[in-house]
């Protein structure tokens, strides 16, 4: 169920389209939408945040997006922004129980959130970028998740080898849905990793084993043109330019 839009005031890029961003609450989680002005979009892109962080951290990063006819959707994550509750912190469970519990509850509940997207924009195309804690999602949603056409992995890794995660539905849910044991799942989704070569989060050996599994899965299934692996010199743990601008490439063309 939506909740209705508040009411927002129109923005323009420069040398881009007007946009509104609006408020909105899909299934029951808080979401920033930045939609065209002028028409309505063909494909909508849900972006999902990394830890500590919440939806209003990405809002305006995306927007090129706008210029291809693709609206953002950007949700809080579970235990982030507007959905911070006390028994869900880094306090309460632990730096890497939290920021995994999240991520399993957050990637689990993104079904409903399209459930809810394709009430309010029926028949419109589907696409998810997941930065850092949000790439769990967005392998997720390439894994399992067929409504969505084309995934963006940024700066996160797929081995999911984390013992110091403790708590049973976290681990369940890491022991389930590993990218790397999993990845034959993945097409025909069109899947992109972006990945830092400087990163000290998901180190490139991260990425390197993620990236050969998915390349197994898509080259059995003839498909491996749906399969985009790109690292960045220099670049850390964050979303460089280089990585916007071929996010944005990748979906234009995938949705």
């Amino acid at each position: 169920m939506t909740q209705p839009a508040q009411a927002a005031p129109v923005t323009r890029r420069q040398g881009g389209v007007a946009y509104r961003l609006e408020r909105r609450v899909l299934a029951g989680v808080p979401c920033l939408l930045e939609l065209p002005q002028e028409s309505a979009p063909r494909a909508l892109a849900l972006v999902y945040h990394g830890v500590t962080a919440a939806k209003e951290g990405n809002a305006g990063v995306f927007t090129p997006l706008l210029d291809h006819g693709i609206a953002t959707v950007m949700p809080d994550s579970a235990g982030h922004g507007e959905r911070r509750e006390r028994g869900l912190s880094s306090e309460a469970l632990g730096y890497r129980n939290f920021l995994r519990t999240c991520a399993a509850f957050t990637a689990l509940e993104a079904p409903r959130v399209i459930d809810a997207l394709q009430q309010d924009f029926p028949g419109v195309a589907l696409g998810v970028i997941g930065i850092s804690m949000g790439g769990y999602t967005a392998h997720y949603l390439a894994l399992r998740e067929k409504r969505v056409r084309a995934a963006v992995v940024i700066s996160s890794g797929g081995l999911w080898q984390e013992p110091e995660v403790t708590l049973p539905f976290a681990r369940a849910f890491i022991e389930e849905h590993r990218p790397v044991d999993h990845a034959a799942a993945a097409p025909p989704t069109a899947l992109a990793l972006l990945h830092g070569e400087a990163d000290p989060v998901f180190p490139m050996t991260d990425l390197e084993a993620t990236a050969e599994a998915y390349r197994g899965a898509y080259h059995q299934a003839g498909l491996p043109q749906h399969l985009l692996v790109r690292s960045y010199p220099d670049v850390a743990h964050y979303t460089a330019t280089g990585m916007r601008d071929d996010a944005v490439a990748f979906l234009a063309h995938h949705l």
